[in-house]
């Protein structure tokens, strides 16, 4: 038990931190809750500022969100400040805003029902508490460290101009609005000849915010890869900051004053949710590479609706001069207008966008672009799109494998089939196409730091992988065919192969044994039986016949010299044929089966030329080059030889066929007949 208690006190001292962020958590969600619920009370009893419902989910965003992000920090990173700084920053920020309508409610709708009415007002005066946590995240981002020590005074500045603003407004002779009527409960007050501290605290905060912008940015261009990423969720919601100044400005010129103050509240309740957002992605590193296409996207659909927004006014305002103000007419058409363009500007808008601000993703989804247009054209194959993925992704290292269907397997652009990629360190990015996996990419590290590149890269070419995947399969199917065909040939081969041997061995023996002793017995015969010895003559004769005939039909199976080559067997056909044959064949040995469709081809093509061609010559060559035998047969006969024509030819095309091989006929009339044959030799 001895050794076991540090385990359970290291338990306990990791678990206890994570119990008291939550608690503080859960204490802002309830304090916010609460907030809410005293707002719509007083609204109820119709307290002047009170029920703006459409702030609710804004209130309860500002805090929650903060909340729920700094208890996760701590969870998984308990030494990092930063998730205590948005969990106390959002039960800060509860107080303050739950204290104006509990306030509301002391103070105006039931004066003394609710006791602390006007502590409740002071608190509610605290409005540095907006400002508080993000300054501090800003100078501890995204490590919980400074980023250097000569940081230091800057930060002690900043905390001590936050402190020293609230204990000025603590002690200040008026509350905030809207409680200026309020007497501040706290006793003590700032000496009048300190008042002055007042707004140089003020200065100081605003200055403190400059400041921890400044450290932003020094920490962004000293950062790089994981880091860099990471800053850049910072700053994309910092940048939502002007964007939504503009749109405050466009909510005072649109509805003027009305609600503007609220529209003010909102955007700064908006902004912290939006910064405890950024900030607990970027420390969580969940979706971290997100950023590029986030910003890419909001970048492009500012453009689009500041676009459209001009188009529309532009419409309005020349219908407007050509039909008259208020016209219906012109509202449709302007609405029409925005509709079509919607499009167009998108897509104007993304290249733009891609070309000043992402110009890896400009660049890959061009060139991509470019060879689905060549493929599409007939200017390129399919099965180049890996090689176009890898320059895309501008890694040379990207292979890319298409999925076979109804396996696991998976083949390269030539063919080769591998199994689902094992033992690779490089990581792996599905293909799909229609949700349906088409293929692997593999790729390296660095790719994966560019997310957004890879997604549209990969949509973009998704039609091309496809196309290029169904050759792939074809081509595969067909190789199978072509060693099914071989094994069906080889088969056949080797079967004739036996026929032979057993008509030599079997029946041809027999007979040669049969007409041996019919000979003895003519040759025993005594004088008074030589009467029959013209008869056993004739039979021996007969046998004799039956031999040669059965010589031939072995012969036609698998001649026996082609055990010597191709050559010797040649050689035998010419010494054998009726015209003369020369014959000019390669020593070198082939496979069995290539031998025995050559012997048959020059055979069949001599016999067609000597019974339908009438020749007084006939030349063959048979040679061996480039991995495949060149057969030619050349006769001086009559020519006009054609598959159609009954002379032979559709089956020497079928047996060359059956090898894998090609055949080419030249045939003129009266000019001879030239035949070509190539037979791969590969095993």
């Amino acid at each position: 038990m001895a050794k076991g208690a540090p385990l359970h006190e290291n338990h306990g001292v990791r678990t206890a931190p994570r119990l008291i962020a939550c608690c503080l958590a859960l204490a802002a969600l309830a304090v916010i809750a609460g907030g809410l619920l005293l707002d719509w009370i007083a609204a109820e009893q119709h307290v002047p500022d009170s029920g703006s419902v459409w702030l609710y989910p804004f209130l309860a965003a500002a805090v929650s969100v903060p909340a729920a992000v700094g208890a996760l920090i701590v969870a998984r990173q308990a030494r990092n400040p930063i998730g205590w700084i948005l969990v106390v920053g959002a039960l800060s920020l509860a107080a303050v805003l739950a204290a104006t309508p509990y306030a509301w409610l002391a103070l105006d709708a039931h004066p003394g029902s609710l006791p602390g009415g006007s502590w409740a007002a002071l608190v509610s005066s605290l409005w540095p508490v907006f400002f508080a946590w993000p300054l501090a995240v800003a100078f501890v981002f995204p490590d919980g460290r400074l980023p250097s020590r000569r940081w230091r005074p800057y930060a002690l500045f900043a905390a001590g101009s936050m402190t020293l603003l609230v204990v000025a407004l603590v002690l200040s002779d008026e509350l905030e609005p809207p409680f200026s009527d309020v007497p501040n409960p706290f006793t003590l007050r700032l000496p009048e000849a300190v008042g002055f501290l007042r707004p140089v605290a003020w200065l100081s905060v605003f200055a403190s915010l400059i400041v921890g912008a400044a450290a932003v940015r020094v920490r962004f261009r000293r950062s790089k890869g994981i880091e860099r990423l990471q800053m850049l969720w910072l700053a994309y919601a910092a940048l939502l900051i002007p964007l939504g100044v503009v749109w405050f400005l466009v909510w005072r010129l649109a509805f003027g004053e009305a609600g503007a103050d609220n529209a003010v509240v909102g955007f700064l309740l908006g902004m912290e949710a939006a910064v405890a957002l950024a900030v607990g992605v970027a420390v969580t590193r969940y979706r971290l590479y997100d950023i590029d296409r986030l910003i890419n996207r909001t970048l492009v659909y500012s453009v689009v609706t500041v676009s459209l927004g001009l188009v529309y006014a532009l419409v309005s305002l020349v219908g407007g001069v050509a039909a008259g103000r208020g016209s219906m007419w012109v509202t449709a058409l302007a609405v029409l207008v925005v509709a079509a363009a919607v499009g167009p500007l998108r897509s104007r808008a993304q290249a733009a966008v891609d070309w000043r601000f992402a110009r890896p993703r400009y660049d890959g989804l061009r060139r991509v672009r470019a060879f689905v247009e060549d493929v599409r054209e007939g200017r390129r194959e399919p099965e180049d799109v890996g090689a176009v993925l890898a320059a895309a992704l501008r890694d040379p290292s990207a292979e890319l494998l298409f999925r076979l269907p109804a396996s696991d397997a998976y083949a390269d652009r030539v063919g080769t089939v591998v199994m689902a990629p094992v033992g690779d360190e490089r990581p792996v990015t599905k293909v799909e196409h229609r949700g349906q996996e088409i293929g692997l990419l593999r790729h390296g590290r660095a790719v994966l730091e560019r997310p957004d590149l890879l997604r549209s890269v990969l949509a973009a070419a998704s039609l091309a992988i496809e196309i290029a995947r169904l050759r792939v399969e074809v081509r595969l199917q067909l190789a199978e065919v072509e060693v099914s065909r071989a094994r069906v040939v080889r088969a056949g081969y080797e079967e004739r192969r036996r026929l032979e041997r057993d008509l030599h061995d079997g029946a041809q023996q027999r007979l040669v044994t049969l007409g041996i002793a019919l000979r003895r017995l003519q040759r025993s015969l005594p004088r008074e039986a030589q009467i029959l010895g013209p008869a056993l003559g004739s039979a021996v004769d007969e046998v004799g016949l039956a031999i040669e005939d059965l010589r031939t039909i072995a012969a036609g199976v698998r001649p026996p010299r082609l055990d010597e080559g191709l050559a010797a067997a040649l050689a035998d056909l010419a010494r054998a044929s009726p015209v003369q044959v020369d014959v000019e064949a390669t020593d070198e040995r082939l496979p069995e089966e290539v031998e025995a469709a050559a012997y048959f081809v020059v055979c069949e093509a001599v016999t067609n030329a000597v019974k339908h061609g009438s020749p007084s010559q006939v030349r063959v060559e048979a040679m061996v080059a480039n991995g495949a035998l060149r057969l030619v047969v050349v006769d001086d006969g009559d020519g006009g030889a054609t598959p159609a024509g009954g002379t032979g030819l559709v089956g020497l095309t079928d047996r060359v066929e059956a090898q894998g091989g090609t055949l080419l006929i030249q045939s003129p009339v009266g000019a001879g007949t030239r035949i070509e044959v190539e037979i791969p030799c590969g095993s």
